[in-house]
């Protein structure tokens, strides 16, 4: 396959895992929903904390199975980058769940993105070099889409506790991103570090459950109904085995800057799917979970978001080579 084909077939494929991580918003407010009904004295950060440990904890289990003979020789390199991504990925999950007890949704939905600027300022510090006026006009199509579709208010914006956590949580995906692009990591074995990733981050998200929960029992009557069974396989497979291992095997195809701003588009999709999603779960679950409505922000905060990607694969405002000089 050439480069361009496998550079083209790369950029579908992180289209696809971020539909995936999409599906996640609606699933995780269901499971929400239901858990509550199983458990309404318990506080969210339990809830989150476990589902994050069950989630990643099954997803390594069932990439463990399914890689056995490739984990037996898993290096040591490999051991390292999964650790890594663990540490980034958990850090920010609680970040960004520790923020939005002090801020807006809305803000912190604008400021997780950051990572879209993150990217390409770092890019342009290691390189001592400028971002491309392509790469400048993408992220700032997807900076204003973002605000548009989290509906920011600037007049009341301020940079406290929670926009701070939230700024560390978007360095901490900013890092995640970059680890993948990282030369040092490039003959790792996707399989191999995504199972270290995963069995690790739901190892570190143990002490938090510990000091959570409201009792031993509550670990298992927080899933003792096939609905919340039912939605955390959803997020296991589809949102967690299948998103992040595609993630991890496609992503080196393509620069860390052009997967922060394809990823960008799950906000759009996200929205997008609570216009149906959240009433078929609703019949599924026998929970009230009413759908989301069309409205104009998400038209043009999507539709800015898309103009960035198509932007970022097109040839408008590439940069031409000088033509050879005849000798």
């Amino acid at each position: 396959m050439s480069a361009e084909n496998l550079h083209g077939k790369a950029i579908r494929t992180l289209v696809i895992c971020t539909a995936l991580w999409a599906l996640s918003f609606p699933g995780m407010k269901a499971l929400s929903l239901e858990q509550h009904k199983l458990l309404p004295d318990a506080g969210s950060w339990f809830f989150t904390s476990l589902g994050v440990m069950y989630r990643f904890g099954a997803a390594g289990v069932i990439l463990l199975l399914f890689s056995v003979s490739e984990i037996k020789t898993i290096s040591r390199l490999e051991i390292e980058q999964g650790l890594a991504l663990a540490a980034f990925g958990v850090g920010g999950i609680l970040f960004q769940m520790d923020g939005l007890t002090y801020t807006l949704a809305s803000t912190s939905a604008f400021l997780t993105q950051s990572y879209c600027l993150f990217i390409p300022l770092w890019v342009a510090l290691v390189n001592r070099r400028r971002p491309s006026l392509k790469i400048f006009s993408s992220t700032l199509f997807v900076v204003v889409g973002v605000a548009v579709l989290a509906d920011v208010n600037f007049d009341s914006f301020k940079l406290g506790r929670g926009e701070l956590e939230t700024l560390i949580a978007s360095l901490m995906f900013t890092g995640q991103i970059l680890l993948l692009e990282s030369p040092r990591y490039a003959a790792n074995r996707a399989d191999n570090f995504s199972t270290v990733m995963f069995l690790v981050m739901a190892l570190l998200c143990l002490p938090l459950v510990w000091l959570t929960a409201p009792g031993a029992s509550a670990c298992l009557r927080a899933y003792a109904s096939p609905a919340a069974c039912g939605l955390l396989a959803v997020l296991v497979v589809f949102c967690t085995v299948f998103a992040y291992t595609l993630m991890n095997r496609w992503q080196r195809q393509v620069t860390a800057t052009e997967a922060g701003l394809i990823y960008s588009i799950e906000p759009v999709i996200a929205s997008g799917l609570t216009l149906f999603v959240p009433a078929w779960l609703s019949h599924w679950t026998d929970i009230i979970y009413a759908n989301e409505q069309l409205t104009a922000r998400l038209l043009i905060g999507g539709g800015l978001i898309t103009v960035a990607n198509v932007l970022l694969q097109s040839k408008w405002l590439n940069v031409k080579a000088p033509p050879a000089v005849e000798s």
